[in-house]
């Protein structure tokens, strides 16, 4: 049984599903599709586009699928899929896709703290924690298990790899490849997330075999094309020595604290 405030506004055209609680003065826009279980909380507003999946909570003053900050967007159908069992705290503004039938999406299980803002055609993944006051740019990747702290900044077609922790108010201006710490201005590695990984239920053999290359990367005073060719030869072949190198080989070696080729002509 859904418990709706007769003091929240819900267009005729929404899709609610069962035991859906919305609180007064929460916004229900056309084209709005609500699964089961989920909350909206007071002054909540969920525009048009808004998907959301099973048990969502979106709390006090959050703004989803807000039009797209962005002047390439024409005024195209586009919306905000968030995942099940995921909570929006106060505050959270997340835009739309600029582009026809597109989306911004937040994954399952990921907590979203307060005034955060992801922008348009981002993807944050599964069981991710952004934290208060976090700002995504558009088109920009966060694989699952990571964690963006307090103040992080991730630039525009960033790519922040799986369980990764940025630490408070580090500025994200490029690729950040899977496993490691991050953290300052300008950013800089700081090893790998080895406590979250053992949360994580990760082996000492895998966390050894992920420090090794990030040594080969981060701390031999070498590019990261010849880093690469070190990872191949020095690190057996594993799982996570694969996810690290096709990660920074398909990003074209732009990954964010490492050296260029031309780094070392300056």
């Amino acid at each position: 049984m859904n418990s709706i405030s007769s003091l929240a506004f819900i267009h005729p055209d929404a899709k609610i599903g069962d035991n859906v609680t919305i609180d007064a003065f929460a916004f229900i826009d056309k084209d709005v599709e609500i699964k089961d279980g989920c909350h909206i909380f007071p002054h909540a507003t969920l525009r048009a586009g808004t998907r959301l999946e099973e048990n969502v909570s979106i709390f006090e003053g959050a703004i989803i699928a807000a039009i797209p900050q962005d002047f390439r967007w024409k005024g195209d159908e586009s919306f905000v899929k968030i995942g099940r069992n995921t909570i929006i705290r106060e505050n959270v503004i997340i835009n739309r896709s600029i582009h026809a039938g597109g989306a911004t999406v937040v994954g399952n299980d990921s907590f979203i703290l307060a005034q955060t803002h992801i922008g348009h055609d981002s993807a944050i993944g599964d069981h991710c924690v952004l934290g208060n006051a976090v700002r995504v740019a558009g088109n920009c990747r966060v694989g699952d298990f990571t964690i963006l702290s307090s103040n992080s900044l991730i630039h525009e077609n960033c790519h922040v790899g799986r369980w990764v922790l940025v630490k408070g108010g580090c500025r994200v201006n490029n690729n950040v490849p899977p496993f490691t710490i991050m953290a300052h201005n300008p950013i800089t590695y700081c090893g790998i997330n080895a406590f979250i990984l053992r949360k994580g239920e990760f082996t000492e053999e895998q966390i050894d075999d992920i420090a090794r290359c990030y040594r080969h990367l981060y701390q031999s005073n070498t590019s990261v094309f010849n880093a690469l060719k070190r990872m191949k030869s020095d690190v057996r072949e594993c799982v996570e020595r694969d996810e690290i190198i096709d990660f920074i080989e398909a990003h074209d070696q732009k990954i964010a604290s490492a050296k260029s080729e031309t780094d070392f002509f300056d």
